[in-house]
């Protein structure tokens, strides 16, 4: 059958594209080869179907076989093309009787117009194989398939002689008017198997349109229960994107089909401006619903508002649709086409076309039409709006829907009815929305769901009565006022239109209705109320605008009585408008950034806080250079929904705004929030203008009393010159908002977050007033600090004559002075004292020429940073803090819990310590009790940091305590109470400002150990030595990426790990040609935060550093890690310049010991010529870091991470004797192979070498040995110029590809693989599977084989046991493909299954063990070597037979 298969195919016309040619195998079910669009050259095919396996099976379903076929093969995605008039014909070899039935999937075949030829044996069923083919005459048979040569020339003359009768007229195109179509598409499970027909259909029907912005447009929707939109009208604008999106459909499926609402879907969410519907523009809009089966919901008023709405709808059904429905669907029952099944689509096609074109001849542009009303012939001079001139009006319908009003609700519909009749909504002066409610409300649709009075009027007469026992008017009036009355919903409020609520109520209210009438009538909202003898005449007189406004029928269906009397004065509202316009907000360019309080408590009313933003957007002058905006909600915490950078243009702006989201919480942490605004939206990273004098704005929605404490966050505010406005309800703190507000006076009110509209000109004022006394912020700019000594002066200490120097606050570079604040219960009382003294001090130091900078902690059980050292930048703004704050109490004291704390968060770089840059770190500790945990650890691990610590304690510390944390014991002071703090200030102050810094006129300063103290005429001098310098990193270009351990064992160290590689990179000379930077952060895996060509500055690399966040994870696989930086970070796509001989470092830091393996990615960096420098702690393993690092003294250590500054110099020295130590690398370009006879060719085009090694556990010991052996083998080939490719895989019971052909390209990149590789492992070993998994899956084009570029194809195969499987067939197979097989095999292999597998008997080598390998490596290599392709001049080379081998003067010739 295989060969009769490959003769027909010799005889088409595949590669001119004129045949092609699908495959399919069956027996249970049906598996395609390969399909009409896989192979596109005969090669191809006849490579695959002499490849091909029987499939087996005991059963034979020629029926679903046929029916697969139709479905999935002769389908355009498939690449059919029945639509282009190219015949399909169907060959069908069977060689037994069908266990299902054929009729129906055959017929259905035929209906495709496929010609079907069959040929069958003494075995099949004649009849049936005539029933299957296109004629029995084309059903032809054979004693047994081994017979087919007998019918190949007559079936071939069959197929050759088709002749189909192609009119010459052309099948019709759809006319060129452009034109709007979504294809509505039945998705549910009943037409599951039709569905790929069904998407074929769509894409013939696209293929023929004119797509373009402004030609077609198309959108695709899928229903089932519900409906969802593939893509919009608007989504895309070429045929091609449209007809990919066709074909990646996926079948929806669900239940039940509701083809009503999938209709009023389409309608509502896709023939709309904002999906790109261009039907205001006249365009046509057309609708096409493919379904397959009845609808479970009704289509009468979804389908008539389609209608109304001037949309277009074709149908097409199938025997399982309702016709009438369909017919009830269509805008003409002519335009209901039928099908008997899905997959008979094709049939309409042409039918389509003429009725689209009937259609668009039809359709005329749809001008909007403008109604004119006039209301019973009444004349009254108190309609000051007619239709004519008025702005329009925006009425709402709220119906009683409870059990009371269900025999007259068919009245209040008409009533609704006449009333809109009335109204003129076409040209967008009224709108209108209904909601009915009992127990809750439920909106019918809203203000801007209708935009014409034809399809109100639908709804309204489809309208069902809703029922339900109890009747919550007051709930529905609130309901009205929070979802309905807003922009979102189409309220023109806000735009003066005026508010109408006609209220029907046939009953009393079960709640209250005072409140939310009243929240509505304060928002402008005229009411007029209508009820029955059963209603509360009192109630609705309440609710209503005015008492005269509620009017009474004895029952619903004496409305019409009133009628006219409502009508009268809903027509007459008459608004006051005052010619002055609404305040607009001033032109000049301001960052506004809005706080919404997103808690529990605002749920109701953020809808209104939505509107407010958006009105307010709205008269911003938005641009990059203009107004910038952004949007942050808090409640527990605060998180930015956009920041100031984020839009550029106030439609995208005011877009973001309604789709905001309320984000709900507990508890309500205003200063939080407040913070956050601070650090992370007013900043130059998210779009803040501050450093360039642009205002800044703050405008703060709150809706309750803050949870925490507001004083210090808004104090920083106005220091930072951050205007804040804020505006608050009944449930806010009025005092607390004012605190807020840069001014009190620009703390508005309102009663409710409804009433935000109230107070919107009150706002421009405001936000006016702010601009005017905003004055331009000129930024401080700051000129380095110099340590040169020519700033220095020499003193003499005790006799003590040196260099050193006495830094007074007149010429010194600074300090960062911290406080540490006993906050426990046990100092309550003194703390004001205590506030002073810090107050005092701070008074005494030079902060606002950015000298000296300060932080302050509180502590008790737990340590609270009140404020760090670069969170405020000037003397005022500390004082303005240090004055307002409050004890924070406790009942512990962990002293040293709290030194801890200061170690690892206050004095780094990030959180504003200059330590690195030198500038002396103090520490001023306040303790008035004695820890209750242990102090020694933390306060030594703050010294060797640097930190020269004064303590201050009263009669109730620990002294001793105070002494041991003190940097000396004499800088350890005491007093009775905190309240004499004032008679050590000034012995105290004297110390601080006397740092005495020794510095070596060659280096930066480093802060040392302090050796003594002394007394001289500018107060207390410390006395400090000095070791360490500072050695500049060589500036040899470099690629340097740092790998950091982010496992959970250091997620306290992880800002010291931070700030140490920014001190690093500050360091270098970071460019596009100099230095390069990468940071790859792992714990179980390896992630890049950055690769080495991401940043291209040294300023964006330490913000990126700075920005960096703990990953967190265990285990600690230190070894994937490592393999991961060098497989996809020094890499030439990640910017590593290794080709270029740039070094490439590698800077390990480490927390703790491996989980897994690292010697072999270790010795993969190594030899690919990476300098790895590694440190690590006490919990990491010395050793380990050791054979990571490229030299066991590139190894550093610390006990903790917090200690990395320690080895920072070191480092340095470290990476400068990489750079001397490390070579360019050149790329090695090997020549001809040392290996390579002299006298052979050497212009041959390469060969394609795969090695298959048994990596079973019986290899598992034997394994270096053949690892090594394949080394020494690549090592012999020309990889670098292409010649060569090698592929390596190892297997066991399945195979596993290590790399492909084509996976690298360099023999470096082979080898450092092949050295790093392990044993696989397995109990079984199926030879057969793998070299079939060979011939499938490695020599094929995509993987690299150059077979058919006639590149000699190279297998050695290394196998140390008996297969579990028949390798006969796959070696068969692979030898077919022209494949050369080499083996070698050990004394436990099966000699005789090895010569089968070679491509000769003499091919299969053989070692006593694997360890002897090298014993026949030249004997291997002379034969791969020797290969001889004989070459035609005139064709391509084709392997051929191996007919004779010959050990030549050049080794073995094939």
């Amino acid at each position: 059958m295989r060969d009769f298969v490959q003769r027909v195919v010799e005889s088409l016309s595949v590669d001119d594209n004129k045949d092609r040619v699908s495959l399919i195998q069956y027996s249970g079910n049906a598996a395609v080869q390969f399909y009409l669009n896989t192979y596109t050259t005969k090669g191809e095919i006849l490579d695959i179907v002499r490849g091909l396996r029987h499939r087996g099976g005991t059963t034979l379903n020629t029926g679903a076989a046929l029916q697969y076929l139709r479905d999935n093969v002769f389908t355009t995605s498939a690449g059919s093309r029945p639509l282009e008039g190219v015949p399909q014909v169907l060959i069908l070899l069977s060689g037994g009787r069908s266990f299902d039935r054929v009729d129906a999937p055959a017929s259905a075949l035929k209906k495709l117009g496929v010609l079907i030829f069959t040929i069958g044996t003494t075995r099949s069923d004649r009849g049936e194989l005539q029933k299957i083919a296109h004629d029995p005459r084309c059903a032809l048979s054979v004693p047994e398939f081994t017979d087919l040569p007998s019918v190949q020339q007559q079936l071939q003359s069959s197929v050759e002689a088709v002749v189909i009768d192609v009119s010459a007229e052309t099948p019709p195109v759809i006319a060129e008017a452009k034109k709007d179509i979504v294809f509505l598409l039945d998705g549910s499970d009943g037409t599951r198997s039709g569905f790929p027909t069904m998407r074929d259909f769509v894409e013939q029907v696209v293929e023929k349109l004119n797509v373009g912005v402004d030609k077609d447009r198309v959108s695709v929707v899928q229903y089932s229960r519900d409906a969802e939109a593939n893509f919009y009208l608007n989504t895309y604008t070429t045929r091609e994107d449209i007809v990919d999106a066709v074909r990646g459909l996926r079948h929806r499926g669900g239940r039940p089909l509701n083809t009503g609402a999938a209709l009023r879907y389409v309608r509502d969410n896709v023939f709309t401006n904002s999906s790109g519907s261009r039907r205001p523009q006249g365009v046509p809009q057309i609708l096409i619903l493919l379904n397959g089966g009845r609808s479970s919901d009704s289509v009468d008023v979804p389908a008539s508002a389609l209608k109304q709405q001037g949309i277009f709808t074709i149908s097409i059904g199938t025997q399982n649709s309702d016709s009438s429905e369909l017919k009830k669907i269509s805008h003409d029952p002519s335009n209901a086409l039928a099908v008997s099944e899905l997959t008979d689509l094709p049939s309409v096609q042409e039918q389509l076309s003429s009725v689209i074109n009937r259609v668009l001849r039809a359709a005329t542009p749809m001008t909007p039409t403008v109604t004119d009303s006039t209301f019973y012939g009444l004349n009254t001079s108190r309609v000051l709006f007619t239709t004519a001139d008025r702005t329009g009006r925006d009425v709402v319908f709220l119906l009683d829907g409870s059990d009371a009003t269900r025999s007259s609700f068919p009245a209040m519909r008409d009533f609704v009815q006449r009333v809109v009749e009335s109204l003129s909504v076409d040209d967008n002066k009224d709108r209108v929305s209904l909601i009915q409610y009992s127990g809750n409300a439920a909106v019918q649709f809203y203000l801007n769901t209708y935009t014409t009075k034809g399809e109100i009027l639908d709804i309204v007469r489809g309208l069902r009565h809703r029922g339900g026992t109890t009747l919550n008017t007051g709930a529905a009036l609130q309901y009205l006022r929070d979802n309905v009355f807003t922009t979102s919903a189409g309220s023109r409020r806000l735009e003066g239109v005026p508010q109408v609520l006609i209220l029907l109520s046939g009953g009393r209210s079960f709640d209250r209705v005072d409140a939310p009438a009243s929240a509505l009538k304060k928002l402008g909202v005229l009411i007029f109320t209508i009820g029955t003898t059963r209603s509360d005449r009192g109630e609705l007189q309440k609710i209503a605008h005015d008492p005269r406004c509620a009017l009474s029928v004895p029952e619903f269906t004496d409305l019409p009585s009133v009628q006219q009397q409502l009508q009268s004065s809903v027509e007459a509202v008459v608004i006051d408008v005052s010619a002055e316009t609404p305040p607009v907000i001033a032109e000049a360019k301001k960052d506004i950034v809005f706080l919404l309080d997103g808690s529990d408590g605002t749920r109701s009313g953020f809808p209104t806080m939505r509107d407010f933003v958006g009105q307010v957007v709205e008269k911003l002058n938005v641009g990059v250079d203009k107004d910038r905006v952004s949007v942050v909600q808090y409640s527990r915490d605060a998180e930015a929904n956009f920041y100031l950078n984020t839009y550029t243009t106030r439609e995208d702006i005011v877009d973001a705004v309604r789709g905001l989201r309320h984000r709900g919480g507990r508890p309500l942490n205003t200063g939080a929030a407040l913070r956050y605004v601070r650090d992370n939206v007013f900043t130059n990273s998210s779009g803040s203008r501050r450093p360039q004098g642009v205002p800044q704005i703050l405008i703060l929605l709150n809706g309750g009393r803050s949870s925490d404490s507001v004083d210090v966050p808004a104090s920083a505010l106005k220091q930072q010159g951050i205007f804040t406005i804020s505006i608050g309800t009944q449930n806010s703190d009025s005092s607390e908002l004012k605190k807020i507000s840069h001014d009190p006076s620009n703390a508005l009110a309102v009663s409710e977050l409804t009433d935000l509209p109230s107070v919107q000109e009150q706002l421009s004022s405001v936000i006016n007033r702010v601009l005017r006394a905003a004055t331009p912020m000129t930024p401080t700019v700051t000129g380095k600090r110099a340590l040169h000594p020519k700033h220095m002066k020499n003193s003499t200490f005790y006799g003590l004559n040196t260099s050193r120097v006495l830094f007074t606050t007149a010429d010194r570079t600074g300090r960062d002075v911290v406080f540490l604040l006993d906050g426990s219960d046990a100092t309550r009382s003194s703390f004001p004292a205590m506030r002073d003294f810090v107050q005092r001090v701070v008074e005494s130091l030079s902060v606002d020429d950015n000298k000296d900078r300060v932080s302050l902690i509180q502590y008790s059980g737990n340590a609270a940073v009140q404020f760090y050292l670069n969170t405020y930048t000037t003397k005022g703004e500390i004082l303005d803090i240090v004055r307002g704050l409050r004890h924070r109490g406790g009942t512990t004291l962990n002293t040293g819990a709290a030194l801890q704390y200061l170690r690892d968060n206050v004095f780094t770089t990030s959180a504003g310590s200059r330590r690195l840059e030198g500038v002396p770190q103090v520490l001023i500790l306040l303790s008035g009790g004695r820890s209750f945990d242990r102090v020694d650890a933390p306060a030594s691990a703050l010294k060797k940091l640097g930190v020269l610590i004064f303590t201050i304690g009263t009669t109730r510390s620990d002294r001793g305590e105070l002494q041991k944390i003190a940097h000396d014991p004499r800088c350890a002071l005491s007093v009775p109470e905190f309240t004499d703090l004032p008679s050590v200030q000034q012995q105290l102050q004297s110390s601080v400002e006397a740092v005495v810094i020794d510095v070596s006129a060659e280096t930066p300063p480093v802060i040392g150990r302090c050796t003594s103290t002394a007394l001289t005429g500018h107060g207390w001098a410390l006395i400090f030595t000095l070791e360490e310098t500072d050695m500049e990193t060589a500036e040899a270009k470099k690629d340097i990426v740092f790998l950091l351990d982010g496992s959970d064992g250091t997620r306290s160290g992880f800002p010291t790990m931070r700030d140490f590689v920014e001190q690093v990179v500050e360091k270098l000379n970071v460019g596009v040609d100099k230095d390069r930077v990468s940071v790859v952060q792992y714990s179980r895996d390896a992630e890049a935060n950055f690769y080495l060509n991401t940043y291209t500055t040294r300023e964006d690399i330490v913000d990126a550093v700075r920005g960096l966040r703990h990953r967190g994870g265990r285990p600690l696989n230190t070894g994937a890690a490592l393999r991961y930086v060098r497989d996809n970070v020094f890499t030439n796509s990640s910017g590593s310049r290794r080709p270029q001989g740039v070094p490439q470092i590698l800077i390990l830091l480490n927390g703790g010991r491996s989980s897994d393996s690292v010697d072999v990615p270790a010795s993969a960096l190594k030899q690919q010529g990476i300098f790895t420098i590694s440190i690590g702690t006490q919990n990491s393993d010395s050793s380990e870091l050791k054979k990571i690092s490229h030299d066991p003294s590139n190894a550093l250590a610390v006990s903790e991470l917090t200690d990395l500054p320690s080895v920072q110099e070191q480092l340095s020295s470290v990476i400068n004797r990489v750079l001397r130590a490390a070579t360019p690398m050149t790329p090695t370009v090997t020549g001809k192979r040392a290996l390579h006879p002299k006298h052979m060719k050497t212009d041959r085009t390469g060969r394609d070498v795969v090695f298959l090694l048994d990596g079973s556990d019986a290899t598992r010991s034997s394994f270096p040995a053949m690892r090594d052996f394949v080394q020494r083998v690549v090592e012999s080939l020309s990889v670098d110029d292409n010649k060569d490719r090698v592929s390596l895989i190892q297997y066991s019971g399945n195979a596993a590809v290590q790399f492909y052909l084509n996976t690298y390209t360099t023999k470096g990149e082979i080898l450092d693989i092949v050295r790093g590789l392990r044993h696989r492992g397995g109990t079984t070993l199926n030879t057969g599977a793998a070299l079939q998994y060979l011939r499938d899956n490695v020599f094929t084009t995509s993987a690299g084989s150059r077979r058919l570029e006639g590149v000699p194809q190279v297998l050695i195969l290394l196998s140390g046991g008996r297969s579990f499987d028949r390798v006969d067939a796959p070696a068969s197979a692979l030898k077919k493909l022209g494949v050369l097989i080499f083996t070698i095999g050990t004394t436990r292999s099966d000699r005789g299954e090895l010569q089968k597998i070679a491509h000769d008997p003499r091919y299969a080598l053989s070692v006593p063990e694997f360890t002897d390998l090298p014993s026949v490596q030249q004997q291997l290599q002379s034969s791969v070597e020797a290969v001889v392709i004989d070459v035609s001049a005139e064709t391509p080379p084709v392997i051929g037979r191996c007919t004779s081998t010959a050990l030549t003067g050049h080794g073995w010739a094939v």
